[in-house]
């Protein structure tokens, strides 16, 4: 790594002094795109998200590394790139939980236990995320030139960077503003809200919104309000430099800003450079070995010097020429930001220690610290010299990559971030869909992870909620929060009307066809549990029957000529009167379940199944029953979920020991349907079982898991690692937090992000005895 010159790419802008706090603001226009100028410049910032970069294995992480080596290679040359990652104070908003929808004094005891623990959680996190940015600068005639150039750098960018499994996101005018204005005001708590249309018609300039109240830079720092800043650079680097150092600058708990400006060089222009070198080096060896001819010193070795530095420039040609290495001028800053002047001190010293560590040498910038504020901040600009000549290896050394964050505006908790200790924030409702599953084997927390979920969702949401308990696990936490208990059983006092439905549902099908359809898979059960005819099953002509049967035993009610709801034993009458022998035999096979001994469900419906949180209790569903009645409470479920949509609710569903559903085809091939069609109804389903083999060996299961975007990983056997590890891709070291684990710590994974956590409860709460399922702790 040798320095070759200090050479700009980009031409030095004029400048000026600035007079006010606006004027130390070096943008002169913004475009709605997102496009900066100033001067000749013109600059654009893109977002990338992170990627679990610590967790990988040693053969992912290289990989990796040549995917972010091959981004540089990508990088144009006619620009500047400035890779900035922002450790930016998070704002309350992003804790606050919403009010609680109900008056109730457990949900206000438990909604303000809730939020204590919340706030001593935020209190013991860094409270601190690793936004990333790369920044495009270059010199065009004109904003048109400008637009496309960005386009085609946009379009590399996106497919460069999915190499590495980060999503690439571009920023409009009101994102970067937000960037600057959540930097120069940190800790103020205030929410950025700027409209572009609206500031033009009020005469404000966009600068008012986000300079800081005073700036005054000092010789060695900078301050800004009532706060103290320093800028900071790489001075000297090392021959051999770890991938991890930029990632413990950014760990330390500050408001800062890292950047790494890069100038990529034509590959031509370079050899060209590094051979005029070469020869220069060359040349002084000559003279030397002449001078020592003429003192007729012969045997005189090369000085080490010499001999190592034309060893060196002859390695940095061939990078260039045979390794697909380019030359590239790369200028590593900081600023970060303290409260006291002392403190500021005592952090630039944290930081120089950590680069000392690395065998990394940084200087603090004398009266350079408005330069230096200019090149840290993502405008695009470089104003100070301190580059080094570096190749793309060299350079991608210098990884902005460390671990995902899951902090959803509005989400709800689910633990700790294991490795950046951030709050785990995720809110279902952003996800392509928002269908999960909570897996781990018995002890390992997973029916306390749902009960807090839930009672989350109860306190600080506006969501419905059902529950199908095959345990009897949720009684005293529904009861406590004033939910409805439905117990299905032969001998029970609670009675679901099967054949019920709700003739206000948003969709294009009709409440009938549903109905028959649902009734034909229950017939498709019984017969075929039944050997009712050679086969057994619904043939065409009894499914010619039941719709017959559905559409007039409905007509009066759906006509609105009777507030009557048609139950299965008024099905099975109007079976009794179609001449069809076949329908003879239907309403046979249903006797047993309408007028016999096992009629729960031909009953008017006398429990709250509308009530906002709902349990099936269905512990004592005897074998007999089992089929039917899961069948039919899963449609009763359905029905709930399709009325909501027409209201606006949201409807969470949480189907505990679900792998009892897989051993049912009809109450599988149901749920498969539920969880294909619930995303557009607004519904959001959570399987919890112990085995993920449950899953895999079920092709209705997996499809279950494949339409997931929500998986909580808890402890896991030895044979359902192996398989995760397949079915996720999951590295080793990802893999050790679900090995052997303690209870509530796992790995979630949240769309694309798979993030290890650690759910660590007070005991000493009521909120612990609610959700507990240790025996004597409930």
């Amino acid at each position: 790594m040798l320095l070759f010159g200090k050479r700009n790419r980009i031409k030095k802008q004029k400048r000026k002094i600035p007079k006010t706090v606006q004027q130390s603001i070096p943008i002169d226009t913004l475009y709605r795109d997102g496009i900066f100028r100033t001067g000749r410049l013109f600059s654009k910032t893109w977002n990338f998200t992170d990627i679990n970069y610590a967790v990988a294995s040693d053969e992912d992480q290289l990989q990796m590394f040549l995917a972010h080596s091959a981004i540089l290679n990508g990088l144009p040359t006619d620009a500047m790139a400035e890779i900035t990652i922002y450790n930016r104070q998070l704002h309350n908003q992003y804790f606050e939980q919403m009010t609680t929808p109900s008056e109730d004094k457990n949900y206000l005891k438990y909604a303000h236990e809730l939020n204590g623990i919340l706030c001593d959680k935020m209190a013991e996190s860094n409270n601190i995320v690793h936004e990333k940015y790369i920044t495009v600068a270059t010199d065009k005639k004109n904003v048109e030139e400008a637009r496309t150039f960005f386009t085609r750098v946009g379009n590399d960018l996106t497919a460069d960077f999915a190499k590495v499994s980060s999503k690439v996101t571009e920023l409009g005018y009101k994102d970067r503003l937000r960037v600057f204005h959540d930097f120069f005001k940190t800790g103020e708590n205030e929410e950025f809200n700027f409209d572009l249309k609206s500031a033009m018609a009020r005469g404000i300039d966009f600068k008012d919104c986000i300079c800081p109240d005073s700036l005054e830079f000092k010789k060695d720092h900078i301050r800004i309000g009532d706060k103290f800043a320093r800028t900071i650079f790489l001075k000297e680097y090392p021959s051999f430099l770890k991938d991890s150092m930029v990632s413990e600058l950014t760990d330390f708990s500050r408001s800062m800003m890292l950047s790494i400006s890069i100038q990529p060089l034509p590959t031509d222009e370079a050899v060209k450079i590094v051979q005029k070198k070469l020869l220069a080096i060359e040349t002084d060896i000559t003279k030397w070995q002449q001078k020592q001819n003429m003192n007729n010193n012969f045997s005189a070795n090369i000085p080490y010097e010499m001999e190592q530095l034309r060893k060196e420039i002859k390695e940095f040609l061939d990078d260039l020429t045979t390794r697909d290495q380019r030359m590239m001028f790369v200028t590593v800053s900081l600023l970060h930001i303290a409260d006291t002047l002392e403190q500021l001190d005592n952090d630039t010293e944290t930081l120089m220690s950590i680069g000392r560590k690395h065998l990394c040498t940084f200087g603090v910038l004398k009266y350079q610290q408005e330069d230096g504020m200019k090149t840290v901040l993502p405008y695009g600009l470089l104003e100070i010299k301190a580059t080094r000549t570096l190749t793309t290896e060299s350079t991608a050394v210098l990884s902005p990559y460390k671990t995902q964050e899951i902090i959803d505006k509005n989400g709800l908790y689910y633990g700790i971030n294991a490795i950046s200790h951030n709050l785990l924030m995720c809110n279902r409702k952003l996800l392509l869909n928002g269908n999960g599953f909570i897996l781990g084997v018995s002890g390992s927390g997973k029916s306390f992870a749902a009960k807090m979920e839930i009672l989350m969702a109860a306190l600080f949401s506006n969501d419905d909620i059902i529950i199908v308990d095959a345990e009897r696990e949720y009684r005293s936490l529904v009861g406590n929060l004033n939910g409805a208990i439905i117990k299905l059983s032969a001998a029970s006092e609670n009675h679901i009307n099967a054949l019920e439905i709700n003739n206000d549902i948003d969709m294009d099908e009709s409440p009938v066809s549903i109905k028959s359809e649902f009734l034909i898979s229950l017939f498709d059960q019984l017969l075929k549990s039944g050997d009712a005819r050679l086969g057994g099953g619904v043939g065409a002509k009894d499914k010619s029957i039941i719709d017959r049967c559905a559409i007039k035993v409905y007509s009066d009610f759906l006509n609105g000529k009777s507030d009557y709801m048609p139950t299965l034993a008024d099905f099975r009458n109007e079976l009794l009167q179609q001449p069809e022998d076949e329908a003879q035999d239907l309403a046979l096979s249903l006797e047993m379940f309408t007028t016999g001994s096992l009629n729960a469900f031909a009953h008017q419906s006398d429990v709250n199944v509308n009530s906002r949180i709902v349990c099936y209790d269905i512990l004592e569903l005897g074998e007999q029953m089992k089929s039917i009645g899961l069948l039919i409470m899963l449609d009763n479920i359905f029905n709930r979920v399709m009325a909501n949509r027409k209201r606006g609710k949201y409807t969470r569903v949480y189907v505990d020991e679900a792998h009892l559903y897989f051993k049912n085809p009809y109450s599988a091939d149901f749920l498969l349907k539920c969880w294909k069609r619930f995303r557009k109804y607004g519904g959001l389903l959570t399987g919890i079982t112990q085995n993920i083999s449950d899953c895999l060996l079920n092709e209705t299961a997996r499809g279950m898991l494949a339409n997931s975007e929500f998986l909580l990983l808890l402890n896991q056997s030895a044979s359902d690692r192996k398989d995760l590890s397949e079915l996720l891709s999951i590295s080793d070291t990802q893999m050790s937090y679900i090995t052997n684990a303690g209870a509530g710590r796992g790995l979630i994974k949240v769309g694309g992000s798979i993030v290890p956590f650690v759910n660590e409860f007070p005991t000493d709460t009521e909120l612990y005895r609610l959700m507990s399922t240790k025996p004597g702790e409930n």
